[in-house]
C-alpha cells in the first residue's frame, strides 16, 4: 500500500513546488491574516471622546475632569454649551460621552450621601457603550478610592489569565484556529479539481489505487506544509502580540497538527464535489470563514445563542479547537482538561476522510 502511496505523494509536492500561487497561500497569507485581524479585531476602545459640562468649576470637579483625562480610555473637552445642545453633539458624532458636574458637587463630596455626577452615553452601539460605562465606572471607583471615602465593605476582584485585560490575548488565539482551518481546507480543496481541470483524473482513474490511497497520498503533503503554517503563526502569536503560552508547547503542537487533518479533510471533501478550481476555493472559503468567525464562539459567546444555533455550532470543527488553544495558551490546561474536544477534534477528522473516500470510490464507478 505504501508503494502506491508514495508516488500520490510525490507528485503533491511536485506540484506544490510549481504553483507560485500555493506557496503564496501557505506562507504570506496566514501571516498577513494575523497580523490585519490581530490588530483589526480589538474590543478595547482608547480616545473616547467626552465632553464635560462644569456648573460647578471648583477644585473638586477639577480633579474629577483630571481622573479622566488621565485615563487612556478618554479624551476629555471641555463644552461650554447647554445641555439641550448634547443631543447635538451625539448626532454630530463630537462626543461618545457627555458627563455633567452639578453645582453643588464640592459640597456633596464631602457629605455621607452619595453626590450626584451625570453621566450621559450614546448607545447608538449598545456593545460600545456598555464598554464606555464601564471605563467611566472603573475610573470613578479609582478616584474614590484615591480620596479614601467610606465604603460600608470593600470589594477586591482578581482577574485571572489576563490581568491587563488585553483583547490579544483572547481573539490571537481565536486567529489560530480561524486562519489554520481557512488555510487548511483552502489548500487541499483544490487537488482533486486540479486534477479534473488539467485533464489528469483519467490517469487517476485507470491506476490500479484504490480511493483511500488517493486521499491520503493527496492530504500527507499538506499535512506537512499546514502544520509549519501553524508553527509560525504561534511564533508571530508569541513574540509578536506577546500572547503567553502558560500550557505545555507540545501539547498545542499536537492539538494544531490534529486540527490541521480535520481542516484538510474538509477541504478535499469540497474538492471531491467541485468541478473547478474557483468553486472548490469559494466553497472552502463560505464553509470555512463564516462558521468559524459567527458558530465558534470566536466573537459571539455560544451560550448567548439561540437553541437552534447552540446545536449548528456541534458541527463546526473550530467549535472543539478553540478551548484547546485558549486553555493550553492562557490557562495552562492539560490533557486532562481538553480531551473531550480532542476526541471530538479527532471524530470529526476520521469523518472527514472516510466520506471524502466515499465519496471518491463513487465517481471511480461513474
Amino acid at each position: 500500500m505504501s508503494s502506491r502511496i508514495i508516488p500520490i505523494i510525490r507528485k503533491e509536492f511536485i506540484h506544490i513546488r510549481r504553483d507560485f500561487r500555493t506557496l503564496i497561500i501557505v506562507f504570506a497569507m496566514p501571516v498577513f491574516m494575523l497580523m490585519m485581524y490581530g490588530y483589526a479585531i480589538n474590543m478595547e476602545i482608547q480616545n473616547i471622546d467626552l465632553a464635560v459640562i462644569d456648573y460647578s468649576k471648583t477644585p473638586a470637579s477639577r480633579e474629577v475632569v483630571r481622573a479622566f483625562a488621565g485615563s487612556k480610555f478618554f479624551t476629555v473637552g471641555d463644552f461650554d454649551g447647554s445641555e439641550a445642545e448634547i443631543e447635538n453633539l451625539f448626532h454630530r458624532r463630537l462626543a461618545r460621552m457627555v458627563m455633567i458636574i452639578p453645582h453643588d458637587f464640592a459640597g456633596a463630596i464631602i457629605k455621607p450621601a452619595p453626590a450626584a455626577l451625570q453621566v450621559l452615553i450614546d448607545a447608538g452601539d449598545s456593545n460600545t457603550a456598555q464598554l464606555v460605562a464601564n471605563y467611566a465606572n472603573a475610573v470613578l471607583q479609582a478616584y474614590n478610592a484615591g480620596r479614601n471615602l467610606g465604603q460600608p465593605f470593600e470589594v477586591r476582584a482578581t482577574i485571572q489569565y489576563n490581568p491587563a485585560l488585553k483583547s490579544s490575548y483572547f481573539f490571537v488565539p481565536g486567529l489560530v484556529a480561524l486562519i489554520l482551518m481557512m488555510i487548511s481546507a483552502l489548500l487541499t480543496s483544490i487537488t482533486i479539481a486540479r486534477e479534473k481541470e488539467t485533464g489528469t483524473m483519467e490517469q487517476i482513474l485507470v491506476s490500479p489505487v484504490r480511493p483511500i490511497e488517493i486521499i491520503v497520498g493527496k492530504v500527507v503533503p499538506y499535512i506537512f506544509l499546514a502544520f509549519a503554517d501553524g508553527i509560525i503563526i504561534l511564533l508571530v502569536a508569541r513574540f509578536w502580540f506577546n500572547v503567553p503560552i502558560t500550557g505545555s508547547l507540545a501539547l498545542i503542537l499536537g492539538a494544531c497538527l490534529l486540527f490541521v487533518i480535520v481542516a484538510l479533510a474538509f477541504g478535499l471533501l469540497i474538492s471531491t464535489r467541485a468541478r473547478t478550481q474557483q468553486i472548490a476555493m469559494m466553497g472552502a472559503l463560505m464553509g470555512t470563514l463564516l462558521p468559524t468567525i459567527m458558530l465558534s464562539g470566536f466573537i459571539f459567546p455560544i451560550t448567548a445563542m439561540p437553541k437552534l444555533l447552540q446545536l449548528v455550532t456541534y458541527a463546526v470543527p473550530a467549535r472543539y479547537f478553540l478551548p484547546i488553544i485558549r486553555g493550553v495558551m492562557l490557562k495552562g490546561n492539560t490533557l486532562e482538561h481538553i480531551w473531550p474536544q480532542l476526541a471530538a477534534v479527532a471524530a470529526m477528522g476520521i469523518f472527514f476522510l472516510l466520506v471524502s473516500a466515499k465519496r471518491f470510490k463513487m465517481r471511480l464507478e461513474i
